[in-house]
């Protein structure tokens, strides 16, 4: 499990991109016009970018902790 703050990375398009953990959710939220599902079991977070300010959503599965 992860929190807000942690320092994380996850594959792009573009490659490997790094963030910090802004939020945490655990039930369903509407993100860019989508409903991103979501549950206490499988929480989904909210990411922004360290090199731009770009936003991302992404499942516990699709992260890699980094220090």
């Amino acid at each position: 499990m992860f929190k807000k703050g942690d320092h994380v990375e996850w594959n792009s398009e573009a490659g490997k991109v790094r963030g910090v953990i802004t939020k945490k959710h655990t039930k369903d939220f509407q993100f860019k016009g989508r409903t991103r599902h979501c549950s206490e079991d499988e929480p989904q977070y909210e990411i922004k970018s360290d090199k731009t300010d770009h936003v991302a959503v992404h499942k516990e599965s699709a992260l890699k902790k980094v220090s």
